[in-house]
């Protein structure tokens, strides 16, 4: 029993919202008249996100009965099933939900899992329970 989750930065919605984010700027540079250097600034502010699209980078998560391991760019990681004590999931603020393995040694170290490699917080908390570990629940942590 093994559950896989990828992505990749290439999407339909990424490329929508940058086209919207794109074109109310260059209706208010040319309709609103704007100040071109407020709208290269606000423009700047989408590069990350066009670098994502452009370099399709892959990110996801997968677990099996042995272990849970996860990727994002160059980041990855991987635990041990039976090293872990909690998975603690935080609904933050914008109401997304971090999620952080809390291990089972003795200082408690937790280990967070990148948020573009998270499918949805419902299929892994059940993928999760299914596998023997405890899910807490926390609401609007900010933390």
């Amino acid at each position: 029993m093994s559950y896989r989750f990828e992505r990749n930065g290439r999407s339909l919605t990424a490329l929508l919202v940058l086209g919207m984010i794109w074109g109310a700027l260059l209706l208010a540079w040319g309709w609103l008249d704007a100040s071109s250097w407020i709208i290269a600034v606000l423009l700047a502010f989408t590069l990350p996100a066009l670098w994502d699209f452009l370099s399709a980078r892959p990110a996801g998560l997968s677990l099996d009965g042995q272990r849970i391991r996860w990727w994002s760019g160059r980041h990855q990681g991987d635990v041990r099933l039976e090293t872990i004590d909690h998975a603690r999931f935080d609904t933050r603020l914008d109401l997304s939900v971090r999620v952080r393995l809390v291990l089972a040694n003795a200082s408690k170290t937790r280990v967070p899992i990148p948020q573009d490699a998270l499918p949805r917080w419902q299929e892994l908390q059940t993928e999760l329970e299914a596998r023997g570990i405890t899910v807490q629940r926390h609401h609007f942590s900010l933390m």
